[in-house]
């Protein structure tokens, strides 16, 4: 056979083999760059670029950086060439699994002793968010979380939190006590004055109903900050 004809016919089961998803399957997911793990989930390409050369073209729009990506929008990412509605769908289902994945084990049952173990529980999951959500996790006399409650979504408002909500649930769940947790998407987790402002609010009606706030910590990117750590604490 000549050495054309070698070639031809080997090229195409190098290539097959060396694609995302077989290299995948073949060594395992932990030996892949982010660009094939995306191009791996983006599946086949275009007519004139390649899978993994869609995922470039994802990663440079978010400046290389998975934190961005993990902010990104299905429609902001079907805005990039070669991606069309389903597959910025499918991006953004695998990015929320992974945030999900992130906390799973800390449903219930985690004893929190301070704002290091609220960011350890939390911070996974909102500290790439593109809005704001503001959680109560619910603990018993032992502040062992009995329960996590999502109580807004969107811009923090003193107006729209109503501590009759939060506390009615923790009245049902036999809470002993509640910590106030929240992202900010800028990552800077400085307190904002309406966060001091929803603090003060709840940690009031805390201590009229018997369940004391015992802390509010601000997930930032990569950071945190906890009103216990401030000079006037909770309030």
């Amino acid at each position: 056979m000549p050495d054309s004809a070698l070639t031809r016919s080997a090229t195409p089961r190098r290539a097959v083999r060396e694609r995302p998803r077989e290299r995948l399957v073949r060594l395992g997911s932990r030996a892949l760059a982010p660009r094939e793990l995306i191009a791996a989930l983006i599946g086949s390409g275009t007519a004139s670029a390649s899978a993994v050369e869609v995922a470039d073209r994802i990663l440079a729009s978010c400046d290389g950086r998975l934190s961005l990506l993990a902010r990104r929008s299905a429609d902001a990412l079907a805005s990039v060439d070669g991606i069309g509605p389903a597959t910025a769908a499918r991006l953004v289902a695998a990015l929320e699994l992974g945030r999900r994945v992130a906390t799973e084990d800390g449903v219930v049952g985690d004893r929190i002793r301070g704002p290091r173990d609220v960011w350890a529980r939390m911070g996974p999951a909102l500290r790439h968010l593109a809005q704001e959500e503001f959680h109560a996790l619910l603990l018993n006399a032992q502040h062992v979380v009995l329960r996590e409650v999502l109580v807004t979504r969107g811009i923090l408002d003193a107006s729209l939190i109503h501590p009759r909500e939060v506390f009615r649930t923790a009245v049902e769940a036999g809470a002993a006590a509640i910590v106030l947790v929240h992202n900010h998407p800028s990552g800077d987790p400085s307190p904002s004055a309406e966060d001091r402002a929803v603090t003060r609010q709840l940690a009031a009606a805390g201590r009229a109903l018997g369940i004391p706030v015992l802390d509010h910590v601000i997930v930032g990117d990569g950071t945190y900050r906890a009103f216990s750590d401030e000079p006037g604490g909770v309030g």
